[in-house]
């Protein structure tokens, strides 16, 4: 195991898990609900989040970083169960690729969109930050709704 998977990865898995958390409050047709202006409705908000993922991703996996990818799939940003699919598919993925690192390999260098560049540790830890600014977005949706707020979002942002 290397030094991340041991000491760091329970920080995205609590961060996932959040994330899970939230769309367990909400039905299929709360997806669609939009606090009004340019936001999102909160199923593509949830969609953007799986693509935020996709990205870091293949960052890890590849050392190359961009943002380009966009999930087509027709309906799932309309699906809290085809969403906590697809979700838990990259998490499963995120945490093969992460595990099968030497703790060498973590300080590899990913090269992300613009030219910049970071360790691999550190890029899993800016995805953290990501996860953790979309529970912060998502959580400004619950309560636009009324939807109560998971233990686990209350204990992690507040």
């Amino acid at each position: 195991m290397n030094r991340y998977m041991d000491k760091e990865w329970w920080w995205i898995e609590g961060s996932h898990e959040l994330r899970d958390d939230m769309l367990g409050v909400l039905s299929d047709g709360d997806l669609a609900f939009s606090p009004g202006g340019s936001n999102l409705p909160l199923g593509e908000l949830f969609r953007q989040m799986g693509e935020v993922e996709h990205s870091y991703l293949q960052g890890v996996k590849t050392l190359a970083q961009d943002w380009e990818y966009r999930n087509t799939d027709d309906g799932l940003a309309g699906s809290t169960s085809r969403l906590l699919t697809w979700f838990h598919e990259l998490d499963a993925e995120l945490k093969t690729v992460v595990s099968a690192f030497s703790d060498d390999d973590l300080a590899k260098e990913v090269v992300r969109g613009s030219g910049f560049t970071m360790p691999v540790d550190m890029n899993l830890d800016v995805y953290v930050q990501a996860v953790l600014i979309f529970a912060g977005k998502a959580v400004v949706y619950l309560r636009a709704m009324d939807k109560p707020i998971p233990k686990s979002v209350e204990d992690w942002i507040w």
